[in-house]
């Protein structure tokens, strides 16, 4: 078990080392506040700067990047990936990756949008988030098939590096399906 340097580990806190079959190290990175009662499971790469409230938990496996929250009470399956500066609500079941930069709430995570609050706080400009924005309608909320907008997006990976990060993410895809947004005829 590897954990970087300025964490703040609260009460209850565990932390489970890396297993043989898995790859022999849980890495947690810098600056990480841990609140009381969370968990970080076998073999699970956490990035800096993450703050997982009360009870936030890892399953094994997991890839979290820099910045993420993970609200209180909330799971994470193992070999789910988180990218970077996400933010996950209170009380969600996290059961699929979730794209950089994004927003999941409700019971069974589900998209929700970008987090724009963790992106202005990053020092995003007004230009960039417009077009980081459009690119996640198009992309999300657009006509068709997932797979047809995916496709109809990725010359847009050279107009911002999140939009490139986010395709990168995307096409990285390992053991879990993509956190979507809910249908919209639930809406």
């Amino acid at each position: 078990l590897e954990i970087g340097a300025g964490c703040t580990i609260r009460e209850s806190v565990t932390m489970n080392a890396g297993t043989v079959a898995g790859g022999g190290v849980t890495r947690v990175g810098e600056r990480g506040y841990f609140m009381n009662c969370s968990h970080v499971g076998h073999d699970c790469q956490v990035g800096n700067d993450v703050i997982f409230a009360t009870s936030a938990t890892l399953g094994g496996h997991c890839e979290i990047g820099d910045f993420v929250f993970i609200g209180g009470l909330s799971a994470v399956h193992q070999f789910t990936r988180i990218g970077p500066q996400v933010m996950v609500g209170g009380v969600c079941g996290v059961r699929g990756d979730i794209i950089p930069f994004g927003l999941v709430n409700g019971q069974y995570a589900r998209l929700e949008g970008l987090n724009i609050v963790g992106m202005r706080r990053r020092k995003f400009a007004r230009e960039r988030l417009a077009a980081i924005r459009s690119f996640y309608q198009k992309l999300f909320l657009g006509p068709g098939t997932f797979a047809e907008r995916l496709m109809t997006v990725q010359p847009l990976a050279g107009a911002d590096p999140a939009i490139a990060e986010i395709l990168a993410f995307i096409g990285q895809s390992k053991h879990r399906s993509l956190c979507l947004p809910a249908d919209r005829r639930e809406q």
